[in-house]
């Protein structure tokens, strides 16, 4: 059974009755720590509670374990199933790809790497099987676009190891979701900054936005949907928490959350937009035409993984999604039918953008 936290004065399933917040021109964020979170009543926002429900229903029927909708940063609706609770951590799977990009604009801001350095900076030459002169033309930039020209026709496309990432095209020139050269974007920050991902991502984003139980395990990133909330609202407000700007690179930032090249313009710095003329998808060569999402607003950013793994960013609406679980139905590796299908749901539940 789902348990309900969404602040309305009716009753509904299993419902935790909260006192509505009136809204507020003024963005929220909650404590550093413990549970308190300002809630607002979806009716005083104008939303159809009824259809709210029903969205949030059908997403439960499709393994949706935990899910939180943030207005303005307080919470307009908070759901979990299957035993899960605000307390219920999970692997983000290429949706922690989002956060690694923000991560990276860190690093650069304090002067630890620049994003045009050749990879072989920080891993030794040879890191590859290209010839020097092709390796050296791999940047930091290609690793956060997928635009690395490896060769994917291979077995195993998390391989890391030379043998695996053999020269199929200039660097800059194909697009893929190329789950290797990410991984090793760990150990690049890793070797420029002297720490781990783990402490270096803790230090600089997890403990001043309060995701206090973040961890990442190996190159996955373990958190609460609350947590991934967070970070949503650290991007809703361009890498500043309250008073702590924690990115204060606008063009790095800027950069990360458009198109980032022309082969897929729906791919920025490791986070996928919306609202772009086409895409291209995981697994696939294809470039297809359209928005990634029609049903969705056009400004929206999104932190995607494995099986359906969310974190939605809309600046338009001032409206930050998180939905964690499962599989929705067809397991992808990033974009799926999930996003049309409860962005359809919502913009009647909202009334549309």
């Amino acid at each position: 059974m789902a348990v309900w936290m969404i602040p309305l004065l009716c009753a509904c399933k299993k419902q935790v009755i909260d006192t509505p917040t009136a809204t507020d021109s003024a963005y929220y964020f909650p404590p550093l720590t413990g549970s308190e979170w300002e809630r607002v009543n979806p009716v005083l926002l104008g939303w159809d509670t009824a259809k709210l429900r029903a969205a949030l229903d059908w997403a439960i029927s499709k393994q949706s374990y935990g899910m939180v909708i943030l207005h303005r940063g307080r919470i307009a609706a908070e759901t979990y199933s299957a035993n899960w609770n605000q307390q219920t951590r999970y692997p983000l799977f290429s949706a922690g790809k989002s956060v690694a990009g923000f991560i990276t604009g860190i690093a650069q801001q304090e002067g630890h790497l620049n994003i045009q350095d050749p990879v072989s900076d920080y891993l030794d030459t040879g890191w590859t099987s290209l010839t020097r002169e092709q390796e050296q033309r791999i940047k930091i930039w290609h690793q956060l676009t997928m635009t690395t020209g490896f060769n994917v026709d291979i077995p195993n496309l998390d391989c890391t190891t030379p043998d695996c990432l053999q020269y199929a095209a200039s660097a800059g020139t194909k697009w893929y979701y190329h789950n290797a050269p990410y991984l090793l974007l760990h150990n690049v920050i890793a070797n420029a900054t002297g720490q781990t991902m783990q402490q270096y991502s803790k230090s600089r984003l997890f403990d001043r936005i309060g995701m206090n139980s973040a961890t990442w395990v190996g190159t996955y990133l373990m958190c609460t949907t609350r947590e991934a909330a967070r970070f949503g609202s650290l991007i809703m407000n361009r890498g500043k928490w309250k008073t702590d700007v924690l990115l204060s690179d606008t063009a790095y930032f800027n950069q990360m959350v458009n198109s980032s090249q022309s082969l897929n313009p729906s791919y920025g710095y490791l986070w996928w937009l919306n609202g772009k003329n086409k895409f291209m998808v995981p697994t696939l060569t294809q470039t297809f035409n359209g928005s990634l999402t029609p049903d969705a607003p056009r400004d929206m950013i999104m932190a995607l993984g494995k099986d359906d793994k969310k974190i939605y960013v809309i600046p338009s609406l001032s409206i930050v999604m998180v939905r964690l679980g499962d599989s929705a139905g067809l397991a992808t590796l990033g974009p799926s039918g999930f996003d049309n299908e409860i962005w359809a749901r919502l913009r009647e539940a909202i009334g549309g953008w």
